[in-house]
């Protein structure tokens, strides 16, 4: 019998974007995680409409790639719903109450929260902290989804020959992502107010961290896609090559100043633009630290570019900083795709709870 290198159970996450499915299993040693394997399985441009999945099937598809690539034993995974797809409150009950008596009368007071009728809706709650103003009462985090956002996702699982254990919220799993970056950054951000802009495939979505808490989330159409969509009107090729080529190189020389660099300002806008929002609506003194992920993070030169133009310290996202990994992991396809992986690491993290 092996007293050591006895791997903590592994997790599973399975993080669905409009762009790709990405699969990731974890292990625990202690206070150490371990990539056991990980995997990132492309989507067709048709399998969301309007961030909604359209075709359950082709998902599952790609699950089922994704869990071939990595190969994985495991059979049940973590996913998630996007933001924009739930409704989050706070709300104020007292302390004294147990779970089924908070569950009641939520239930009473739920329809005043959500617009839908409530045999269609999904929620759950958590007991987050004691009220300041009332140590009676406690401040109670209230999320609802509507069924369909959670079945389909569930149902794609089940597809792909998975169950689903935990079905969390995308900002939840980038909170919790961001606990595994403190020592990406120079000074300790205990205090500050960081900004995580994850621009992936056709969203960008913008979460404001204060004291490592998501307070604000704002999410705009813009990503990689338009980027790709402009190499293949400018070279004339099939949305898959272009995509390839932006990915591999091989373009034309004129490629970085007629189409790369504009498309890094227009990001660089977008972010400013989304900052702009968050800091006018909260009239606070403004951004310490921001944090780029999803895959257009990986964009040669991107941070810098940022960094000068808003004058803030920047990082490209990388929770796996602080991981082993096993010996199916190939280093540099993990540093590579790490950006676009802060998602699956905290559906993950949220797994070992």
């Amino acid at each position: 019998m092996s007293w050591f290198n006895r791997k903590q159970n592994a997790v599973l996450s399975i993080d669905i974007s409009t762009a790709a499915v990405k699969l990731l299993e974890l292990s625990r040693m202690g206070t150490r995680y371990r990539v056991e394997s990980f995997a990132v399985a492309p989507l067709p441009q048709d399998a969301f409409v309007e961030k909604n999945i359209a075709n359950v099937n082709v998902i599952a598809e790609a699950i089922k790639v994704a869990l071939k690539r990595s190969d994985t034993k495991l059979k049940q995974a973590t996913v998630a719903v996007s933001g924009s797809a739930v409704i989050t409150k706070i709300i104020t009950m007292p302390g004294s109450l147990t779970d089924d008596e908070m569950e009641g009368q939520i239930m009473i007071e739920a329809d005043q929260y959500v617009p839908y009728p409530l045999d269609e809706v999904n929620f759950d709650f958590e007991v987050q902290r004691v009220n300041k103003n009332n140590p009676e009462m406690v401040d109670v985090l209230f999320v609802a989804s509507r069924r369909e956002n959670v079945d389909d996702r569930v149902e794609a699982l089940l597809k792909s020959g998975l169950k689903a254990g935990i079905v969390d919220v995308e900002s939840f799993a980038m909170e919790n992502a961001f606990s595994l970056l403190s020592d990406q950054f120079a000074d300790s951000t205990d205090a500050q107010t960081v900004a995580i802009a994850d621009i992936g495939s056709t969203v960008a979505t913008l979460n404001i961290l204060q004291d490592g808490r998501v307070v604000y989330t704002r999410e705009q159409g813009f990503g990689g896609k338009q980027l790709t969509e402009e190499i293949q009107r400018r070279y004339g090729l099939s949305y898959e090559e272009a995509g390839l080529a932006k990915r591999q190189g091989g373009l034309p020389d004129n490629y970085i100043a007629d189409v790369l660099d504009p498309f890094k300002r227009a990001m660089v806008q977008q972010i400013q633009r989304s900052l702009q929002f968050f800091v006018s609506s909260n009239a606070h003194r403004g951004i310490d630290t921001i944090v780029l992920a999803g895959g257009c993070a990986s964009i040669p030169g991107i941070d810098k570019l940022v960094e000068k133009s808003l004058g803030v310290p920047v990082y490209i996202a990388n929770p796996f900083i602080n991981m082993t990994l096993s010996n199916k992991v190939k280093p540099l396809a993990l540093t590579n795709d790490a950006p676009t992986m802060m998602i699956a690491c905290g559906l993950a993290l949220r797994s070992f709870d």
